[in-house]
């Protein structure tokens, strides 16, 4: 950054890392406290990015800088996930799993994407749901954003509840193993494909055995891979629905998107090692809550009053048509 951009997005790129800092401080507390963190420092960095907001609206000088962490640091973070992704892990699983996850994962998007206009949702609106419940809760809402010009109050809402919602199946998923009498390899393909963010997994497939942590890592990673694909597509529908008539790649597909697919070849071909690998995702993890507590403050908390009830229910509804198509598939591929 030069020195004539940070004195324009200096101001607010501290003021929203001042709120990130505090929100991963939480987290310290949460976890120090109860052994784990039910509420993570993306969401917490968003609900004190509101609460502040609410208090006090950031004058003239705080906006740019504002702007740029939501946006740009937003896009980086991205782009750096991809090299967390490998292709050869992903093969591993097999072709009719890797079709099956696939369908499931744009079959969950139509039916979500329905539901949500079915509530009078906003499309935008209905897209971040549709995707964060499909693929990977807040990554996904947070990938898809950028791409659809999503507007502040729309992501911050769609992450605080579907946040909301991951903790409640992390809690409540393992119930269904004697209900639905599921196997442990039956019930790891069913939280891969339901759950929203890897740890999530972890804590979900834990209490019921390593072979459901293993497979379910492993469907995860590769229902998170499909983000790709839906936001290429997504880069298609934006554009024709803007009525632009110069779809060229570089708008079709956003630079973030690219830089995703680099990283996770390179991470493929073994040229990011390990070592690598562990300073890189800290870095987008960080970046990304910074980007969070922007979106925070860009959010009315009277626009998220008329749209929470139903936000909460499309959100909840989708969820239970993933669940679904989830448990349908199992059956369908004999997964034993």
């Amino acid at each position: 950054m030069t020195a004539k951009a940070w004195m324009r997005n200096g101001p607010g790129v501290i003021l929203c890392a001042g709120i990130a800092l505090a929100a991963f401080g939480l987290q310290l507390v949460e976890e120090h406290w109860t052994g784990r963190a039910w509420i993570e420092a993306l969401v917490l960095a968003i609900l004190l990015g509101t609460a502040v907001r609410t208090a006090w609206t950031p004058s003239q000088r705080f906006l740019p800088g504002i702007v740029f962490s939501g946006k740009m640091l937003l896009e980086i973070a991205v782009m750096l996930l991809g090299a967390s992704i490998s292709f050869q892990a992903v093969a591993q699983a097999g072709s009719g799993l890797i079709l099956g996850i696939a369908v499931v994962v744009f079959a969950a998007i139509a039916a979500s994407f329905g539901l949500c206009r079915l509530l009078g949702l906003p499309w935008r609106m209905g897209v971040l749901v549709a995707c964060g419940n499909s693929i990977c809760g807040n990554s996904a809402i947070a990938a898809v954003a950028p791409v659809i010009d999503a507007k502040s109050e729309d992501v911050a809402s769609s992450i605080a509840f579907t946040a909301i919602l991951g903790v409640i199946v992390v809690l409540s998923l393992p119930l269904l193993v004697p209900l639905l009498h599921l196997s442990e390899t039956q019930y790891g393909v069913l939280a891969g494909l339901t759950v929203y963010a890897v740890p999530q997994v972890l804590a979900a497939t834990m209490p019921v055995g390593m072979v459901s942590t293993q497979l379910g890592t492993l469907v995860k990673l590769v229902r998170v891979l499909m983000l790709g694909p839906v936001v290429i597509l997504l880069s298609i529908f934006a554009g024709t629905r803007s009525g632009s008539t110069n779809l060229s790649f570089k708008r079709l597909v956003p630079w973030f998107i690219i830089g995703f697919l680099a990283l996770a070849a390179l991470r493929s071909a073994g040229a990011i090692p390990d070592m690598a690998l562990k300073a890189v995702l800290p870095v987008a993890t960080a970046l990304t809550i910074v980007s969070m507590a922007a979106l925070g403050l860009g959010v009315d908390l009277r626009v998220l009053g008329r749209v929470g009830g139903r936000v909460t229910l499309a959100v909840s509804l989708s969820l239970l048509v993933l669940l679904g198509i989830s448990i349908g598939l199992i059956r369908l591929l004999g997964v034993a």
